[in-house]
């Protein structure tokens, strides 16, 4: 600014100032205030102060049954999605025949959209003539309700998301590239083991690629949104968008009909204001807990 160059650098950042303010900060600042409000999108908004929040938490069943799923989701699918990409990226680390294929193979999934992926899941997963039922009975076992269960419902969700494995297995192998090798030819003839090769030196050196991979798996998975709905709320029915007795319900899901279907507007923004303050929460604990686990060189 003393240079005189002040002007003229704002004048270049403006259209992407402008953009900002208009596009990000200005809506993000309307749905703090209309979570405080009743709008319906038809009629201008009511301030209610907290009654939306005092609603969600004290008197909606389904909110609560959403962020419960959401919470079982989560502790499930992000510690099994980073255990198998791991898994993976060890394997395919290694000098195997045909790596580049099988690396190509794996990440395929991830450029697929995610309705198509539902779609396909609803042929693979189906009770009746489903794929993975009729493996399961040429093996001599019964087909299971994957779809129409309230028990199974949760768990097919989340063997679905072990389908979008491969961009975090691209991760870890971008990190175990960089682990030197001199440390594990050094552990070698300390006597290591393969289990303790991975443990004692593979896994403390690529500690903050899991750390990354655990805080967007995190964002991700309380944001799941495309799967769910295509798969248990295909039918557009505001009681059933969760799938058998609300068994697959997610908060994304929820806040959409609540939102889109049910036009809302304040409460759905209430809801999506929760969500900030939890995924907020829980990436700053992640990360304030990194500092025991995560080694930087």
């Amino acid at each position: 600014m003393r240079r005189g160059d002040g002007f003229a650098a704002l004048l270049f950042a403006s259209p992407w100032i402008i953009g900002f303010c208009w596009f990000q900060l200005y809506p993000i600042l309307a749905s703090l205030y209309y979570s405080f409000t009743s709008y319906n999108i038809m009629r201008p908004p009511v301030f209610v102060g907290l009654a939306n929040y005092e609603n969600l938490f004290l008197h909606d069943p389904l909110f609560l049954k959403a962020l419960t799923n959401t919470a079982i989701y989560t502790i499930a699918s992000v510690p099994l999605g980073l255990g198998v990409a791991l898994i993976l990226a060890l394997l395919f680390n290694r000098n195997i025949p045909g790596r580049p294929v099988f690396r190509a193979i794996f990440y395929f999934p991830a450029i697929i959209p995610s309705v198509a992926t539902g779609i396909v899941f609803l042929l693979i997963l189906n009770t009746q003539g489903g794929l993975l039922n009729v493996l399961l009975n040429r093996l001599g076992l019964p087909a299971l309700p994957w779809l129409t269960s309230p028990t199974w419902a949760m768990p097919a969700l989340i063997l679905i998301s072990l389908w979008f494995v491969g961009p975090v297995m691209v991760i870890f192998l971008a990190g175990l590239q960089d682990v030197p090798r001199v440390l594990y030819e050094a552990a070698t003839i300390d006597g290591a083991g393969p289990l303790e090769l991975v443990w004692r030196v593979t896994l403390p050196m690529i500690s903050p690629v899991i750390l990354f991979n655990l805080v967007i798996g995190l964002i991700a998975a309380l944001q799941t949104f495309a799967l769910p709905f295509v798969v248990f709320g295909n039918n557009l029915d505001a009681n059933s968008i969760g799938g058998p007795l609300n068994a697959a319900l997610m908060y994304s899901v929820q806040l959409y009909a609540v939102a889109f279907q049910q036009f809302r507007m304040g409460y759905a923004a209430a809801m999506a204001w929760v969500l900030t303050v939890i995924i907020f929460s829980l990436s700053l604990v992640a990360l304030r807990l990194s500092r025991r686990f995560v080694h930087y060189e």
